[in-house]
């Protein structure tokens, strides 16, 4: 029989100003690994979601994981700027899979998106520093489904 694949959601603001230990991250990350989590779903948003894709796109060199991308919709980046695009671009590139939620951009599609990746998941990784916005209502959502939060 096939080992159990478990799953962890990565949510977090964009807004890093109020800084992050990338240490502790990375630490809390393998820690996951080798509690058998392999696959991690990332909104490919800049911040925190593009902190942990690096810090996992380098363990996958030692670990055996999954970077699962899922996008709100296709033309997630079409406002970034020319350097954001080509980190967006890049990220897609290295995912193990993509997602796309929504076809086209519309006033849900970020949250559908964020529930996508609950749903999916066991576990849901959080970079929460205020009690608003969608990475507030994710984790919301998230304790409403049951699932384990782990707070960065």
């Amino acid at each position: 029989m096939p080992a159990v694949k478990k799953s962890v959601a990565v949510t977090g603001h964009r807004d890093m100003s109020a800084g992050i230990d990338g240490e502790k991250l990375e630490k809390t990350l393998v820690s996951l690994i080798k509690r058998g989590y392999t696959n991690f779903y990332l909104g490919l948003a800049l911040g925190f979601d593009t902190y942990c894709f690096r810090i996992l796109f380098l363990l996958k060199n030692k670990y055996k994981i999954r970077l699962i991308g899922c996008a709100p919709f296709e033309d997630q980046c079409a406002k970034w700027s020319e350097e954001d695009k080509k980190i967006y671009r890049l990220m897609c590139s290295f995912c193990d899979e993509r997602v796309v939620v929504s076809e086209k951009y519309t006033p849900g599609c970020m949250m559908k998106r964020n529930r996508y990746m609950v749903d999916h998941a066991d576990l849901v990784l959080a970079y929460l520093k205020k009690s608003s916005g969608g990475t507030y209502n994710t984790v919301k959502y998230a304790v409403s489904e049951g699932k384990e939060i782990v707070y960065i």
